[in-house]
């Protein structure tokens, strides 16, 4: 940590690199998501090597906004590390007092009210605290979550398949109107009631998505490469062709 707090301070420092020095925390938003998702992905991967890399990429960004704020006074990277250590201990009293929280639903529970306490916020407003700058997946998740806390869910799986075929009558409705407003707004009620059956089944909405994106992209380039084999070309197919190639790829894989 000090050799990497060192080569940030003289890339940043008079005659060191002239794109570190120009950097803000605000041009730095862009990158710092970047490499959270390069780590995610790396994570999924398994392979190790490449995930203590992208893990280095995404540390390399807390130091270099720590950097930053440090030339005016702000906050230093020990600040960062001293902040969140003293966090971790009040919100683990069960571990560091004299707290009991045996499941992780009484841990996750803990923190909350801790962290309400902190916030300085008692009000009913149980759903303080999500921020908006999380992937839109990942926050609704979060949302419904937390309004399940409080008993506002179903029970089980069955009635939000239920909600999932109302959105989807919803959104023919909108299409039939012609009211492109509409249709985003019901659009957006259907992935939500896709998530919150996700949830309801044990299964986090953005790793699954990422694993469809993923057999989307396998799929269609066997299927580009099975039709070159045959000496075709994709913009000259038909659909009709190329779902037939695609469900030929699929059999192919089970």
């Amino acid at each position: 940590m000090a050799q990497l707090r060192a080569v940030m301070h003289e890339l940043r420092a008079p005659g060191g690199c002239p794109w570190d020095a120009e950097q803000t925390h605000d041009s730095l938003i862009p990158h710092l998501l970047e490499e959270a998702y390069e780590v995610a992905e790396a994570a999924r991967s398994g392979d190790m090597a490449h995930f203590c890399e992208e893990l280095g990429d995404l540390l390399l960004q807390p130091v270099f906004h720590a950097e930053i704020a440090s030339e005016d006074g702000g906050f230093t990277f020990d600040d960062i590390a001293r902040g969140i250590s003293e966090k971790l201990i009040r919100r683990h009293p069960h571990v560091f007092g004299d707290a009991t929280a045996a499941t992780s639903d009484a841990v996750l529970t803990q923190w909350e009210a801790i962290k309400r306490v902190e916030k300085g916020s008692q009000k009913s407003a149980h759903l303080d605290g999500i921020s908006h700058g999380l992937p839109a997946l990942m926050r609704a998740q979060k949302l419904q979550r937390k309004a399940g806390k409080v008993g506002f869910d179903w029970p089980d799986a069955t009635p939000v398949l239920d909600k999932i075929r109302e959105e989807t009558v919803e959104i023919e409705e909108a299409i039939v109107a012609g009211d492109p407003q509409n249709i985003a707004e019901e659009v957006g009620d259907l992935l939500f009631a896709v998530v919150n059956l996700a949830r309801k089944l044990g299964v986090d909405a953005e790793t699954a998505l990422v694993a469809a994106n993923h057999k989307f992209e396998r799929r269609f380039g066997q299927v580009e490469s099975t039709l070159a084999e045959r000496g075709r070309v994709m913009t000259d197919c038909t659909l009709a062709e190329m779902d037939a190639v695609w469900d030929e790829v699929k059999i192919a894989e089970k």
